[in-house]
């Protein structure tokens, strides 16, 4: 509740700005837009067990490309799609597994639907809030050659995800085709990590990943 309340309170002080300009997104439009984003796990983990009992991991910030398409069902109200995919690591905080380091690693793909309302479709700045839902899916999990070393062979896998989403954001017209797009998301990720051992046997992790994801690009206007 606190997160979301901050998403509130953003888009509340972005939608200051009513200076009116020609509309860019108007009802039955379609926009695309292409962002550079920075996806940052505020992750809290369970311990590795059953054979570290009090050792977490935490996770890496990875940056990435993101496209999403958007439907402008009102002025007001848009349904958007959100996709990208980035690579994370996991490593070792304290104790044995902090002496080893990084982990493992994975590939994410989180598809993301929310319901948009933008607050002033004709305005110089046009913020919006949204919510919805992601499910994550994880692809390509590898046991670092460190892991390996210690424990031997060493099989990864993590448990799909499925949660809520929350967004804020503004666009800034350039044209009646371009504009600016500043963007800000929260998806609630959770999973398990399994790791199956040679040496160490079968140990799992439980990964709350809930990344904030901070996004600037491009929008046009189809």
């Amino acid at each position: 509740m606190r997160k979301m309340t901050k998403f509130l309170a953003l888009a509340a002080v972005s939608g200051t700005a009513i200076t009116s300009v020609p509309a860019f997104a108007e009802q039955g439009d379609i926009l695309v837009r292409v962002r550079a984003i920075n996806v940052m796990p505020s992750e809290e983990s369970s311990s590795i067990l059953p054979a570290f009992p009090g050792e977490q991991v935490s996770v890496d910030n990875s940056p990435a490309p993101e496209v999403d398409i958007t439907y402008m069902a009102t002025d007001n109200i848009g349904f958007e799609l959100i996709a990208a995919t980035t690579k994370h690591s996991a490593s070792g905080v304290t104790g044995t597994t902090g002496s080893i380091g990084r982990l493992a690693s994975t590939w994410v793909l989180p598809p993301t639907l929310t319901a948009q309302y933008h607050f002033a479709p004709d305005a110089a700045i046009r913020p919006y809030i949204g919510a919805g839902i992601n499910y994550t899916m994880f692809y390509s999990e590898n046991a670092s050659d460190a892991l390996e070393a210690a424990v031997g062979e060493t099989d990864v896998s993590l448990k799909s995800s499925f949660g809520y989403a929350l967004q804020a954001g503004f666009d800034i017209p350039i044209n009646d085709r371009f504009s600016l797009n500043f963007d800000v998301k929260y998806l609630d990720i959770d999973t398990t990590a399994t790791l199956r051992t040679t040496d160490a046997g079968t140990q799992r992790v439980k990964i709350d990943l809930d990344p904030i994801v901070v996004g600037v690009g491009l929008g046009i206007k189809l």
